[in-house]
């Protein structure tokens, strides 16, 4: 399906890497088909973003200067810059980039524009003439959720927007889009799928490659929080310290921990030289898709963000889950008790915390042979994964999505 390039969309993604990157992989299938995009982005984050444009004769980076509000740090402007206890005002200074915004779209006159957590967006789109259209990353089965916590800001952008748009499957969330279709006045629901990026054509960094090749088949935990997730330092050293205790060998990427500078110094004392040889805590990038296809990754650990939710989905990997804020939350019970392709690790009562030992029992329940819930958990997920990777789906949901913003424009 390939659109007339005058069909213009903005797209004003919450100022977070988990957000911005599934708008951006948005704007690039966009893009495939024609579509030009207005994409609103901070300034200094752009320059993370530019060598995912892939259309960047389609799709135009609309640089925002994000105003400084009172307790951000100096130059911050993204959630990642932040503990996640001052999100907050970031979300102040996004609004505060209210009239940037305005003057953009009175200059480009795009007919859509796709946001999240800016409420306002719905009152500026429509004194001119645009369209609005609340996209969540998270999911329908999240903001479902959302409708029955009264979470304001959401309920605003959901109520006020002409049309609502989720990263989801009629697959896996169809009953919570049709309830959100009934309860928001029968407005038009998008589904745009997993939004998943390709790798076929990226081959995994020789350090790691080279690491992952000397163990069997099937036998290496990973273990990722995401970009921005930084854990207090003795959740770190549990995390750690469980994952020694399972006797298999491991890759960690983590952030350093509250307080600490570096992994190195949070690291528990003679954790290095035990684990030497078959355990690896890494703070830098890595290529995550890479590496949880690689035939020796085994089993995942992660917080259950929306991106790495979909990532894991489409992988062979055992499943196990440590949320930490927000969705994550949401995002783990969906996948432990709905869809029932991974496990959780259990949190102790009085403070919600969790240890080496829950750490330890989650990775082997699904990784030992043998175990019930692991085989029923490795079933469902095979199943599922063969299901989101089959030829013709994503194209499926992102031509859908494209006919009904055309609809959207002409009723």
């Amino acid at each position: 399906m390939v659109m007339d390039s005058k069909f213009h969309v903005a797209m004003f993604p919450w100022f977070a890497m988990g957000h911005i990157t599934p708008y951006l992989t948005l704007s690039n299938k966009f893009a495939e088909r024609g579509i030009r995009i207005s994409f609103f982005i901070p300034i200094k984050t752009q320059r993370k973003f530019n060598h995912l444009n892939l259309h960047p004769h389609l799709i135009q980076f609309i640089p925002l200067i994000v105003p400084h509000v009172d307790g951000l740090p100096l130059g911050a402007e993204s959630s990642s810059d932040v503990h996640v206890e001052k999100t907050y005002l970031i979300q102040q200074a996004l609004d505060l980039t209210q009239d940037q915004v305005q003057i953009a779209l009175e200059k480009f006159k795009p007919d859509i524009i796709f946001f999240d957590f800016a409420h306002w967006i719905p009152t500026v789109a429509r004194s001119l003439g645009i369209k609005s259209v609340f996209v969540s990353t998270s999911g329908a089965v999240t903001n479902f959720d959302n409708r029955i916590s009264l979470v304001n800001r959401l309920l605003i952008a959901m109520k006020e927007s002409d049309a609502l748009g989720f990263r989801a499957c009629h697959e896996t969330e169809g009953p919570f889009a049709d309830f959100l279709k009934n309860q928001y006045n029968n407005k038009p629901v998008l589904l745009t799928g997993p939004l998943l990026t390709r790798t076929s054509n990226t081959i995994l960094e020789e350090k790691w490659a080279k690491w992952l090749g000397g163990f069997e088949k099937g036998s290496v935990v990973y273990c990722a929080f995401g970009s921005e997730c930084v854990l207090q330092k003795d959740q770190f050293q549990e995390l750690v310290l469980g994952l020694e205790q399972t006797g298999l060998p491991f890759l960690v990427r983590l952030r350093p921990p509250v307080g600490a500078d570096t992994l190195e110094e949070a690291l528990p004392e003679g954790f290095e030289e035990r684990v030497r040889g078959k355990g690896v805590v890494h703070g830098g990038w890595v290529q995550q898709e890479l590496i949880l296809s690689h035939p020796s990754v085994g089993c995942y650990v992660g917080h259950c963000g929306s991106g790495s939710m979909w990532e894991s989905l489409v992988s062979t990997c055992q499943l196990v889950l440590v949320p930490n804020f927000g969705d994550q939350f949401l995002n783990t019970h969906f996948m432990t008790k709905g869809l029932k392709v991974a496990v959780d690790v259990e949190r102790r009562e009085e403070d919600g915390w969790f240890t080496r030992e829950g750490v330890h029992k989650a990775v082997k329940l699904v990784m030992d042979e043998g175990s019930e819930l692991g085989e029923e958990v490795r079933a469902n997920h095979l199943k599922l994964s063969r299901i989101l990777l089959s030829e013709g789906l994503e194209t499926f949901y992102i031509n859908n999505c494209i006919l009904k913003l055309h609809d959207l424009l002409t009723t």
